[in-house]
């Protein structure tokens, strides 16, 4: 019996080849998106998830606050993890890591390498990395001691054992050897290292003693918690254990420090503070009810054009009937065809997925999948979710057909009823509700992204290209070299460009009240070059200038926020007034106009200026004439390796290194692009299947009119009109829904977009043209088609 249905299913795929096409390709095309997003999803969820003892280890943060601000950080000083591990006795372990980047020599290999961490002994303890050789326990435990990942191993011993072999690191040439060897960290984790140096190398190296100051912050400090503890009481003991620590040395520098955990499960994802690489739930969660409303207009596709479809089969159904078949045997007929026809769905999906999954992971900027089979539970799920649109899409027309009665069919007296065609335009709508948000979505992301791009961000980065000398000494000196570059107009060094990292200073700056008030500020180390090179404006007092000789060490420049911050509601009312941080006493000389030195995620805070090059900061700005750009560029790597020919040449462009903090946002955005393309696809499919249905039912309609003297422009309006209705009401229905969530999505950031009416009526008007090229592009076939072929038969 079943293999009749097969074959009789078969027959009926193959007699109506152009409505089963658009069936199983929308349906294909749907669980295609569907299963793409599935892994995008499941992806950004799985972040640090593999790690055996993940839900006992938590991330240590601190909020400092001052008499001006509270900063919430994601990072701690040295002592913190060490003594709450020491004085808690519900914390198990803790591991530290520092990020840097250091020259790292072998023979005549070098490398400037930006993944690497000094990290505790204890980190392969609490993170399961797997070790390929060297013992996990003491690998980083003794001074110069390194771990690589396998491709670090490769990259600078080859096909050699790397076990004991040494590498040098910066330029002071320390030596180090290499104890551990671990596989390379998985894509789905926050912090990607190929190297790691032991902590206790600081010591040796920097002289840093950094578990003695707790007022040095930059350590990224996780801790493992004992089986069964509770993270909310755990908290409760911080105060107390800051206080009996650290107390007196806070309330000496009015610096008050609360420490909080937060799940290593959740911090990618979840945490406002940030970290070595930050998702966002809300985009998670966008994406989820994207593939929920692909899939949804998949299946409304299909339903629709098969419970169109099965009217024409009234009259089989009838002579089925009167020949002996039972209502049930008629039933699973036509649920085995919808089966059918979503199974032949399921497997083109397959080889899509097979295709697109390398473009996706391109799209996603990350390896979200290495290929559709290393994904089976989603395969079979897939499967399943083929067999139950099937089964949900056959049933409808099942029980409707087989329940009348042989003899009214079969005189023609049955036709489609109001139920079923108020069903199908029900249908339409949300379908066209979902294409049109989608549309306006678009629209909204794009429109976002193009502003924080193109929005003035107080500072010129066009034909700024900047050298990362990585605090060499000779940085100077190169900056002075390739000044008489051809094609170089102006240049200068400086400890941070916009759109970098920057230190934070303990800061005492002389307020409106003529008190010293305390504040954690961004200090940017620049020379006298600096702020003319990159074009920030002045609106008080002056610049740094080698005319007052106390400039290099007793002078400041503040920003309009820094100058809000201490009280002062005039710009020149702060010019003279004392400061005094990192050592460094003087006094205020300028203050320039905001400018955005980070992305528009996040407004502008207050900053200082100093005179200096900064923690080796060693970044060589230099502005080229563009139409000398590549010229200058080779000359320029001459001049750097006569000058540092220890180092890889290093350099960026500062506007593209500025954008570089929008890359999650541009992928979300193509992705968004992508995905409303795919759902305005198949919503085009479905509603040329529908009109191509709607056109067929109403042929000798059409032949009647044009021979009372219809026009085709007539006949075009009547069978359009319709259709169109059914757009003007999603569009009503969906602009406000639209409007809601993107208004959650844009408040992410500090400055954005305002959404305004006239994206909702583009929207609406795209998607109003396309319906109307579908529906004309059918209807105009149909009403010039001669009348007596359609009255032939009357």
């Amino acid at each position: 019996m079943l293999k009749n249905y097969i074959k009789i299913a078969w027959r009926n795929i193959w007699k109506t080849k152009g409505f089963s096409t658009i069936n199983i390709l929308g349906l294909a095309v749907g669980m295609t998106a569907c299963f793409l997003i599935a892994l995008y999803v499941n992806f950004e969820r799985s972040y640090d998830r593999y790690h055996s003892k993940a839900d006992r280890i938590y991330r240590l943060v601190c909020d400092i606050k001052t008499p001006t601000e509270t900063i919430n950080a994601n990072i701690t000083s040295g002592p913190m993890a060490m003594y709450a591990a020491k004085d808690l006795p519900e914390i198990e372990n803790f591991a530290r890591l520092l990020p840097n980047s250091l020259l790292i020599r072998k023979d005549n290999i070098k490398y400037q390498e930006s993944k690497l961490f000094f990290a505790d002994s204890t980190l392969f303890q609490l993170f399961d990395f797997p070790m390929v050789a060297g013992n996990p326990a003491t690998a980083l435990k003794e001074p110069f001691s390194v771990v690589l990942s396998e491709s670090a191993a490769k990259k600078y011993f080859g096909k050699e054992d790397p076990m004991g072999k040494s590498l040098l690191l910066t330029d002071d040439s320390f030596n180090s050897k290499v104890t551990g060897v671990i596989k390379d960290i998985p894509e789905n984790s926050q912090f990607k290292g190929d190297v790691f140096v032991s902590m206790v190398t600081l010591i040796k190296m920097a002289n840093f003693k950094f578990d003695e100051q707790w007022g040095n912050f930059g350590f990224t400090s996780y801790v493992l918690t004992k089986p069964n503890t509770d993270p909310s009481l755990l908290t409760t003991k911080f105060p107390a254990f800051l206080t009996s620590r650290v107390g007196k040395e806070m309330d000496q520098m009015k610096m008050h420090y609360s420490l909080f955990l937060e799940p290593l499960k959740e911090v990618y994802l979840y945490s406002k503070r940030g970290g070595f690489e930050s998702g966002n739930i809300n985009n998670v969660y966008i994406f989820a009810i994207v593939a929920l409303f692909i899939l949804l207009i998949a299946c409304i596709n299909f339903i629709n054009l098969s419970t169109a479809r099965a009217i024409e089969r009234a009259k089989e159904v009838g002579i089925r009937k009167v020949v002996g078949a039972y209502r049930m045997q008629i039933t699973r007929q036509f649920i085995s065809e919808s089966v059918l026809i979503c199974l032949l769905a399921f497997i083109i999906s397959l080889l899509l997925c097979l295709v697109l999954i390398p473009y996706f992971n391109y799209l996603a900027g990350k390896e979200i999948s290495g290929g559709i089979f290393f994904h089976p539970i989603y395969i079979i799920i897939l499967f399943l979710l083929a067999c139950l649109i099937g089964l949900l899409a056959g049933i409808y027309p099942a029980l409707v057909l087989s329940s009348f009665k042989p003899v009214t069919v079969l005189k023609g007296k049955f036709s489609s009823n109001a139920k079923g065609l108020l069903l199908r335009k029900t249908l339409v709508i949300v379908q066209f509700v979902v294409s049109i948000a989608l549309i306006a979505g678009t629209l909204i992301v794009h429109r976002q992204l193009g502003y924080m791009r193109n929005q003035n961000l107080g500072f010129n980065k066009e034909q700024m290209l900047v050298l990362q000398t990585n605090g060499d000494a000779k940085s100077r000196i190169l900056k002075d070299a390739v000044a008489s570059v051809p094609g170089v107009l102006s240049n200068s060094v400086s400890g941070a460009v916009p759109g970098g990292e920057n230190p934070v200073a303990y800061s005492e700056i002389e307020n409106k009240q003529g008190d010293m008030q305390i504040a954690n500020l961004p200090v940017y180390f620049v020379d006298y070059n600096y702020i003319p090179l990159y074009k920030i404006k002045l609106v008080a007092g002056r610049i740094f200038s080698p005319d007052f000789g106390t400039d290099t060490a007793q002078a400041m420049i503040l920003n309009e926020s820094a100058v809000k911050l201490f009280g002062y509601s005039k710009p020149e009312d702060a010019i003279g007034k004392k400061y005094s941080q990192w050592g460094s006493e003087g006094k205020i000389i300028g203050v320039i106009k905001d400018f955005h030195f980070k992305s528009l995620q996040s407004k502008i805070e207050p900053l200082s200026m100093r005179y200096g090059q900064g923690n080796g900061g060693g970044l060589v700005s230099i502005k080229i004439e563009g139409q000398h750009i590549n010229a200058a560029l080779q000359a320029i790597e001459r001049k750097w390796h006569d000058i540092i020919p220890n180092r890889p040449f290093e350099y960026f462009f500062a506007d593209e290194f500025f954008d570089r903090q929008y890359r999650a946002e541009n992928r979300f955005g193509g992705l968004f692009l992508n995905f409303a393309v795919l759902a305005i696809f198949i919503s085009c499919l479905g509603l040329f299947g529908l009109v191509s249905y709607n056109t067929t039912q109403r042929y000798r309609e059409i032949g009647i009119r044009k021979v009372l003297g219809a026009s085709v422009s007539t006949i075009v309006q009547l069978l359009s009109i319709d259709f169109l209705q059914l757009v003007c009401i999603s569009i009503l229905v969906a602009s406000p829904l639209m409007w809601f969530f993107m208004s959650k999505w844009l408040a992410d950031f500090a400055y954005h977009i305002d959404i305004s009416w006239w994206i909702f009526a583009i929207a609406g008007s795209i998607a109003v043209g396309i319906a109307l090229v579908v529906i004309t592009s059918l209807t105009i076939k149909a009403a010039m088609e001669n009348p007596v072929k359609s009255l032939r038969s009357e």
